[in-house]
């Protein structure tokens, strides 16, 4: 099964910066920087069961889901609808 998607795409310039925010007053992070993350108990659940069902290490979960996020977020934004279907019967899903 193949996807085609002509939305979003990362920046194709330099690896080793982002553009500032200019509403944030904090400094340009780098694209390789470390984080400190500090997850609510929802989140630190969930990414310990995803962990444990997947074997994946738990930095390439949080990085696939920073990607994911953009990447529906934009579409939403850009007037797409997310919508899943299990079974045969499709769900519109609405985001908090």
């Amino acid at each position: 099964m193949s996807a085609r998607h002509d939305g979003p795409q990362l920046p194709a310039g330099p690896a080793d910066s982002v553009e500032p925010d200019p509403a944030s007053s904090s400094p340009p992070m780098s694209l390789t920087d470390p984080i400190t993350v500090v997850l609510v108990a929802k989140a630190a659940a969930d990414l310990r069961i995803t962990h444990e069902r997947t074997r994946m290490s738990k930095t390439d979960i949080l990085n696939r889901a920073v990607s994911l996020y953009e990447f529906v977020d934009a579409e939403l934004r850009a007037g797409a609808e997310l919508i899943i279907r299990r079974d045969g019967q499709d769900f519109f899903v609405r985001l908090m």
